[in-house]
């Protein structure tokens, strides 16, 4: 892959992957909790498949140290999915997207209690520009409380995907790829269980083009944009790859508009800039003098 895409192109490829897959959510016909399952159990077996291509084994050692971590930080990721993609099945796939982008606000705010970092006064403003935004997007000023539960699950998803960024950050001497393959397992076994209980899986009826779209979200918006991100990310500078995270919600906000033809009124179009360039502004490094 090194071979075929600079660094800073395998992170941007990914983002552009991130960003399609609220539009392929749309057209599975099937629970959250199953999707997420499928998108949990494909992607694991495709990073699997490429650890035994590229003759990789998982460090054993490196994953009892963490264990505790990593089975809480599996069990957040399968509750992670489900709740994203339950939003897009109850608001616009733009406004929940927004919603999940929410989490660096979350991080920030979380930062001084966990971590002991200070808030400074341009972090502080953004995340204030940021929650303003999110108001403007929910349109609750215009139309009150209507829609409200696909924000909700948005705004919970990115709760637990800032957990997910605080807790991975105290993980020690685990690769990329060991805690992404343990995570996926979690996510899996716990979900199993929980969808073989709640939801009728014999009645769910997968047409070739339901069974491809699974395959799609498990192996190229999961394996393989997972192998972009985390193969790109020790080669980008953090500033850039902070920045170029934005791609993501801005892809998922024009799909949304011009092929799932979801209407944005002009407040909301307005809070998801809002929301976008707090985000942008927070991780600028301020100029030397």
């Amino acid at each position: 892959m090194k071979k075929l895409l600079s660094p800073r192109s395998q992170l941007i490829l990914s983002m552009l992957i991130y960003g399609t897959i609220g539009v392929v959510r749309r057209y599975i016909p099937f629970p959250s909790s199953v999707v997420a399952l499928v998108r949990a159990l494909i992607g694991l077996a495709f990073l699997l498949l490429l650890g035994l291509v590229r003759r990789q084994s998982v460090d054993r050692a490196a994953v009892r140290r963490n264990l505790v971590k990593l089975l809480i930080l599996g069990v957040m990721l399968g509750a992670n999915w489900i709740f994203l993609f339950e939003a897009y099945n109850h608001t616009s796939v733009a406004a929940a997207t927004i919603c999940y982008y929410m989490a660096p606000v979350f991080v920030i705010l979380l930062s001084p209690v966990i971590f002991g970092e200070k808030i400074t006064l341009r972090k502080g403003v953004c995340a204030a520009v940021a929650v303003f935004g999110m108001v403007l997007v929910s349109d609750v000023l215009s139309t009150g409380l209507h829609g409200a539960k696909g924000l909700l699950l948005g705004l919970i998803a990115a709760m637990l995907y800032a957990a997910i960024v605080i807790v991975n950050r105290t993980l020690a001497d685990i690769s990329a790829e060991d805690r992404t393959i343990m995570q996926f397992a979690v996510a899996a076994a716990v979900m199993l269980p929980y969808v073989l209980l709640t939801e009728d899986v014999t009645s769910l009826h997968a047409t070739p083009f339901i069974l491809a779209l699974l395959l799609l979200i498990g192996v190229v918006h999961t394996g393989f944009a997972y192998v972009l991100y985390f193969g790109s990310i020790p080669y980008v500078p953090a500033q850039t790859a902070a920045l170029l995270s934005y791609l993501d919600p801005v892809v998922a906000v024009i799909l949304s508009v011009t092929l799932l033809h979801e209407a944005m009124s002009v407040p909301a179009m307005l809070g998801a800039a809002l929301v976008l360039g707090a985000m942008i502004v927070s991780e600028l490094k301020p100029r030397k003098a």
